[in-house]
């Protein structure tokens, strides 16, 4: 404490309540100001964008609630067209929505694929949680995705057999993802490493991989599983052909997720490597427990982005005709019907797209923002 602390104390003269912010400095105002209203030129375009917000949202809500129709009779639809475009047909997917979800699967049988799917976001949930990241965890992939193959496959317990040709919606979609991207990581680390290795003939066929496969069409890829690929298999021999789709996105995503991982590689800073050799540590031992974990660690948004984004190519398969979730949607308004309600669909197609690209996107955010803890200042 100061003497004129001391001396004012001392007189008997109290001292001075420290004083609290502006009001217009913190909170929701202080926020808006310093973001939204901070100049005239930042206040105009806040303005103008918050009038299209709110007549967008208000056109959105009259077309999709208002005059919105929720189910029709029959399927005559008479009253959705008498909208003429005033509100939305909701009853399109009221009517289709088990369709859309399940594909041509048994219509009996639609509790598996609906159990199927609440399996799969089991598993990314656990999966999810660090206190889960054990050996055990892999013992989990196993029974989960076993019990997945008996309830869409079927034909023991119980349980009528279902072609795989009958599969279709989201658990086509899941299927092609959690495969695709749980044989395509490792694959890509591997592959990454390839590419840094002193050894010439492994670092030349891991270049030529990655270029050769980034260097087509993911179609490309999938139209040479689907009709080149079974002319060079022995006669009489066949391969599935969603099993061949799955091994084409498996290449597709390993070489994209290989370049991702590289970069992490080279991101890392000398020193780390030194200090692993300095330790005496085998090849393998330093690069898994010293230089992958940092590697992965930096480049985890760029690793999720190639998530997302392989997540939505799942779709291609279309064109080899597999019953993937977009492909069912497209499918169940063919019926003469509903044709022209399409814009229904492809809305509750991509909300369910968007749920799951989202998730995956908030978690990598926490994901990142954990594992970087010790960075902050």
């Amino acid at each position: 404490m100061s003497d004129i602390t001391l001396n004012t104390a001392a007189a008997g003269v109290p001292e001075a309540a420290p004083r609290s912010a502006p009001l217009t400095q913190i909170g929701l105002v202080g926020w808006l100001r310093a973001n939204l209203f901070s100049s005239w030129l930042s206040s105009a375009v806040s303005l103008l964008l918050l009038y299209l917000i709110i007549r967008w949202a208000a056109g959105f809500i009259e077309w999709g609630i208002v005059n919105a129709i929720w189910s029709v009779p029959n399927n005559q639809t008479q009253a959705c067209r008498d909208l003429k475009g005033t509100g939305a047909c909701w009853a399109v997917i009221t009517e289709k929505h088990r369709f859309m979800l399940f594909g041509t699967y048994p219509y009996e049988e639609h509790w598996r694929p609906f159990l199927v799917c609440l399996l799969f976001i089991g598993l990314y949930v656990v999966s999810a949680m660090r206190r889960f990241w054990r050996w055990e965890l892999a013992l989990i992939w196993v029974a989960v995705l076993t019990l997945i193959g008996v309830l869409m496959w079927g034909g023991i317990l119980g349980l009528s057999y279902v072609p795989q040709e009958r599969w279709g919606g989201l658990p086509i979609t899941l299927i092609l993802a959690t495969f695709g991207l749980a044989f395509a990581f490792p694959l890509a680390i591997l592959v990454a490493l390839g590419r840094r290795s002193s050894l010439p003939a492994i670092k030349v066929l891991c270049i030529m991989y990655v270029e050769l496969i980034r260097g087509v069409p993911l179609i490309s890829l999938l139209f040479m599983a689907s009709v080149m690929f079974p002319l060079f298999l022995p006669e009489g021999m066949n391969i599935d052909k969603l099993l061949r789709a799955q091994i084409a996105i498996i290449l597709f995503a390993a070489a994209y997720l290989a370049e991702v991982v590289r970069g992490g590689l080279q991101a890392l800073p000398k020193g780390q490597y030194e200090a692993a050799d300095a330790l005496g540590l085998s090849y393998w031992q330093k690069t898994g427990f010293i230089i992958l974990p940092q590697a992965l660690r930096l480049v985890i948004p760029p690793l999720v982005n190639t998530f997302i984004g392989f997540f939505k190519d799942t779709s291609l398969v279309l064109i080899i005709g597999i019953f993937d979730l977009l492909t069912a949607g497209k499918t169940a308004i063919i019926e003469p019907a509903w044709q022209g309600f399409g814009v229904e669909v492809y809305i509750t197609i991509g909300a369910i797209y968007f749920v799951f690209c989202f998730a995956m996107s908030k978690y990598s955010q926490g994901l990142e923002a954990e594992l970087n803890r010790h960075r902050r200042r």
